[in-house]
């Protein structure tokens, strides 16, 4: 009974139909098993669901919290925005949805940069955000991501980047896909620095991202369940008119297939990540 006297279910009301009213935001239904869960209790669980392990999709700055010292990170090139170069128009223009995505992100682009701290060790870290246009790769996010590993470099620091994307943004045509090239050239002074390159994929990792930055780290890990992939599975399975293995393109079939190094659940990642900061500092 003290459960259902606390702080948290006094708030709870019943209006005069004698219907409980609960406060907007409250529960949470996991997407994997269905279940309803608190969501206090989910946020202190790292949004991880208790029932099934389903990992759901953090924001950049609860992802930078997670994975930092307490205000050790410092944001780089914060203001660099996307430019409408094609004039690119679907069912609105290309500067309306960058407009609309920096109001629902609170991020001018799809991805946030900064150096930070781990149990007082110094990395590089990149974090995409998918509610930003699905955290699709244009010519910011190269940017960024190509200033930040040039910073590693200068100040001989590894890189973390945490990847999130549906892929090539569309409305910036041959320019997002130059950014392939471009953050790989990067990642390969990296490379001739000695320095370490690591990087954690989440659900889900597709296109362009995976096809460059994302796949060439050091040390690959992917949170459990994540989808990780080129094009989707209902594209592949269309274009070759086969079947596809079960659990295809998750993060547990391409660790047997070798592409993913590491399965690493979010309650064990800092400890992992500071294992490796402490390995490849030797």
């Amino acid at each position: 009974m003290s459960l259902f006297s606390s702080q948290k279910y006094s708030k709870l009301s019943i209006n005069n139909d004698r219907k409980m009213v609960i406060p907007d935001g409250s529960w949470i239904k996991c997407k994997h098993c269905g279940q309803t869960l608190y969501a206090d209790r989910l946020e202190d669980n790292n949004l991880v669901c208790w029932y099934c392990g389903y990992h759901m999709a953090m924001t950049a700055s609860q992802r930078i919290k997670l994975i930092t010292d307490e205000n050790s990170f410092k944001e780089i090139d914060a203001n660099l925005t996307s430019v409408d170069t094609l004039k690119f128009f679907d069912s609105k223009s290309y500067v309306d949805r960058l407009a609309e995505n920096t109001k629902k992100s609170g991020s001018k682009d799809a991805i946030i940069c900064g150096t930070a701290t781990l149990d007082g060790k110094k990395f590089a870290l990149g974090v995409m955000d998918f509610r930003f246009m699905g955290a699709s790769m244009g010519s910011v996010v190269g940017e960024k991501i190509t200033r930040l590993v040039e910073l590693a470099v200068e100040e001989k620091i590894p890189v973390l980047l945490v990847t999130a994307s549906g892929g090539a943004r569309m409305q910036e045509g041959i320019l997002s896909l130059m950014q392939m090239p471009k953050t790989c050239g990067a990642l390969e002074r990296l490379a001739e620095a000695k320095l370490g390159y690591f990087v954690l994929m989440t659900n889900p990792t597709y296109g362009g991202v995976t096809a460059s930055f994302a796949s060439i780290g050091d040390v690959i890990m992917a949170e459990p369940g994540a989808m990780i992939g080129f094009a989707g599975p209902r594209v592949i399975q269309e274009t070759t008119n086969s079947k596809l293995p079960e659990g295809f393109q998750t993060a547990e079939f391409l660790l047997e297939k070798g592409l993913v190094d590491r399965v690493v659940e979010r309650k064990n990642f800092r400890k992992e990540f500071s294992l490796l900061l402490d390995f490849f500092k030797k």
